[in-house]
């Protein structure tokens, strides 16, 4: 429709755009709540995510001399702001899972995260015990757990020739 990706053709249709892909196979899966409001903090929550994953990918091709900065900058922002907020969600209602005690897309959105900020430093997650059990316990879910093994469809880090194409790209 735009001429551009995400593109998914499921159900003798054409979907573009990100959320719009994720509401339609979240809504066909039953991974987006049973009413409005499980739907609205389903939202809220992956919003918020959202925007957590967008102030760490430019990590990832920002130039060298600017980088150190920015990491700090972004781990602060992750242990102060954002993994404080979904720890006391956790808290609040004494539950599995964010939303309605029931697997939803947003623990699938949050896991995602919380691998990226393993990835970038481990012990930003040690302060909090309950999201280091949420993503224990949908990481050992049986199709989580084969996802994530090595060979599988999760892209493995970037290597030093795909920043520089990115660096190209981005004009970084």
């Amino acid at each position: 429709m735009f001429q551009q990706v995400p593109m998914v053709e499921i159900d003798g249709m054409t979907l573009v755009q990100t959320r719009s892909i994720l509401n339609y196979i979240a809504t066909k899966y039953n991974l987006y709540g049973k009413d409005a409001k499980e739907r609205a903090l389903i939202d809220m929550y992956t919003e918020g995510i959202f925007d957590l994953t967008e102030m760490m990918l430019p990590l990832v091709i920002c130039p060298p001399d600017q980088r150190e900065a920015k990491i700090l900058l972004v781990k602060d922002k992750i242990k102060n702001r954002y993994l404080p907020a979904y720890e006391k969600v956790l808290k609040s209602h004494g539950q599995d899972y964010l939303v309605g005690n029931k697997l939803t897309r947003v623990d699938i959105h949050l896991l995602e995260v919380l691998l990226y900020v393993e990835e970038l430093d481990s012990s930003l997650l040690a302060p909090f015990p309950l999201l280091k059990a949420l993503k224990n316990r949908i990481s050992s879910l049986p199709n989580v757990k084969k996802f994530l093994q090595p060979g599988s469809q999760r892209k493995p880090p970037i290597n030093a020739k795909q920043i520089e194409e990115a660096r190209k790209i981005f004009k970084f």
